[in-house]
């Protein structure tokens, strides 16, 4: 049936447009693509395991947003009987430290490359090119994505962030395995580079006028599940894939396709499997609720399953169950919790969602949620006025910027300074070196100048994570980070008032779960950018 006949022309038309603002809106939450039939049969038939059958193999499943203390809060309440029985067999790490900006696709791009942006390339969720002259934006919210023209945000999501932006020098774990024979897969990630061919096609029921061709040739491991129209298993598992199902973007389509893997002894030996949902729940209720990682806990009791009991699929497979950040709790609308960052700004030419920069443009703003990048684009400006300005507002938690080798921080409200640079007699807990001058607290810095040591406090590896989110692209700009139960908005940012938010560096937001099973190896450190290398010692060790 002709779907557009039923409709005016100008409904037809809002109706595609808002199709792929979902579409869109999804990139962090959601991608679109879709597999030729010939790309299917081929990841179907190379995605199995060469190893034999007493060759490890590990099974990741990233849970977008899980937190400790809801897994903690849930067993207590005798909730969460899935979480309890890993737990019980296996490790169990609490303050597993997340890459900053902690925005999925830059904690993705540590976690599968082993690096933090300043070598991976992905400074966050959205940010600004100073060679192209305007704002990348991968996805942040309907109303941003429609302001800064769905067909580039569609061509950054779909063709750039694997394509470019992701430094094709630094190889990812699915580079790395095939490098050394080795089968990987992704179900859903947002990150997926690899070396095998495959085709993301967009439906020509979601097409708007676009530059985009419907078919769009990408690398990725040898099985590439990526949201409901980059689908291997068409035809072969029934799954949640439509538009009120969010593409595919969700547990139900991620879960039932690691299974059929497991099912059909297809299993590579190494899996990656994308959980969005609880994401999305706790943005809206906050990080109390306990209702997505119910939910959770089912889904991954349902998947254990499919080797005939969790107990037998703990014999078979090594597995790994991480959150990407934590969430803070947002302030209620009447309590005044978003940074309007224009309006700190009045009188400033600022760069508008879908334009390009001119002669005319003083300051760029790109929000990530409770963090922020500010660029100044004119020579007369300087960084420490813009952050003076910023400093005045008590909401704000720090500014920090790069002057010469040396990175400065104010703190919002008090005006605080502190200042450091990489290399000098500071050894922190991670075995990197620092020069620290004038007043540490403002990162809670711990210092011990006896002995040259410094322990972190509510700002977990701040002094490399802060560093490597200022050497992550080029520009003139700085990082401004909101206290706990505010966030940051740009003219059209999405807002979570009086619901949870994430992006910036402090403990609630930076330190995830990390559960392991199937094995005794522990991690050498508990960050994100230290788990690659652990995920290959356990495949190839």
């Amino acid at each position: 049936m002709d779907l557009k006949g039923i409709f005016h022309e100008s409904e037809w038309t809002n109706m595609r447009k808002t199709a792929v603002i979902m579409l869109v809106f999804q990139i962090m939450t959601v991608v679109s693509g879709c597999q030729k039939p010939n790309s299917e049969e081929q990841d179907l038939r190379h995605v199995k395991s060469i190893q034999d059958d007493n060759s490890p193999k590990v099974i990741l499943l990233m849970a977008d947003s899980l937190m400790a203390s809801a897994i903690d809060e849930g067993i207590r309440q005798k909730q969460l009987p899935t979480f309890q029985f890993l737990i019980e067999h296996g490790q169990y790490y609490k303050d597993v430290v997340s890459s900053f900006p902690t925005m999925s696709v830059t904690v993705d791009s540590s976690l599968l490359t082993g690096k933090y942006a300043d070598v991976h390339g992905v400074p966050g969720l959205i940010w600004y090119s100073s060679d192209k002259k305007r704002i990348i934006n991968y996805g942040t919210g309907p109303m941003e994505v429609f302001r800064q023209d769905v067909d580039t945000v569609l061509t950054d999501a779909l063709i750039n962030l694997n394509g470019s932006h992701l430094n094709r020098k630094i190889p990812t774990i699915y580079e790395d395995l095939a490098h050394i024979g080795l089968k990987s897969g992704s179900i859903n990630g947002l990150v997926y580079r690899g070396k095998n061919d495959h085709v993301l096609s967009i439906p020509e029921w979601i097409q708007v006028p676009t530059t985009l061709k419907r078919d769009i040739q990408v690398k990725g491991p040898d099985f590439l599940a990526f949201g409901a129209l980059s689908n291997p298993l068409d035809g072969k598992v029934n799954l949640a894939q439509g538009l009120t199902n969010r593409m595919g973007m969700n547990n139900d389509f991620s879960v039932k396709s690691a299974k059929y893997l497991i099912q059909a002894n297809k299993l590579p030996d190494f899996l990656f499997v994308y959980l969005p949902d609880l994401d999305r729940k706790l943005h809206q209720k906050g990080p109390s609720n306990l209702d997505g990682v119910k939910k959770l806990d089912g889904q991954v009791n349902n998947l254990l399953q499919s080797f005939g009991s969790p107990e037998q699929a703990l014999k078979e497979v090594i597995f790994v169950i991480l959150g990407d950040s934590g969430m803070t709790q947002l302030l209620p609308a009447d309590q005044n919790p978003v940074i309007d960052l224009p309006v700190m700004f009045e009188g400033v030419n600022i760069l508008r969602p879908g334009e390009t920069a001119t002669d005319q443009t003083e300051i760029v703003l790109a929000v990530n949620e409770t963090m922020g990048y500010v660029y100044k684009l004119k020579p007369n400006r300087s960084l420490q006025n813009l952050a003076d300005t910023l400093s005045r507002d008590e909401r704000i938690d720090f500014i920090a910027w790069q002057e010469k080798n040396w990175i400065h921080v104010i703190q919002g409200g008090t005006a605080k300074r502190f200042k450091y640079k990489e290399k000098g007699n500071m050894i922190d807990c991670y075995k990197q070196s620092w020069t620290i001058e004038q007043d540490s607290g403002v990162l809670d810095l711990k210092v011990n100048a006896d002995d040259g040591r410094l322990e972190y406090g509510a700002y977990p590896d701040a002094l490399q994570r802060l560093a490597s989110a200022l050497h992550s692209h080029q520009g003139d700009f700085m990082v401004v980070t909101a206290k706990p139960g505010y966030e940051l908005a740009d003219s059209s940012s999405p807002t979570h008032k009086g619901g949870g938010g994430h992006g910036s560096i402090r403990q609630t937001e930076s330190l995830v779960p990390l559960i392991i099973t199937g094995t005794n190896r522990k991690p050498e450190y508990l960050r994100m950018v230290d788990l690659k290398s652990y995920l290959l010692k356990l495949l190839t060790q």
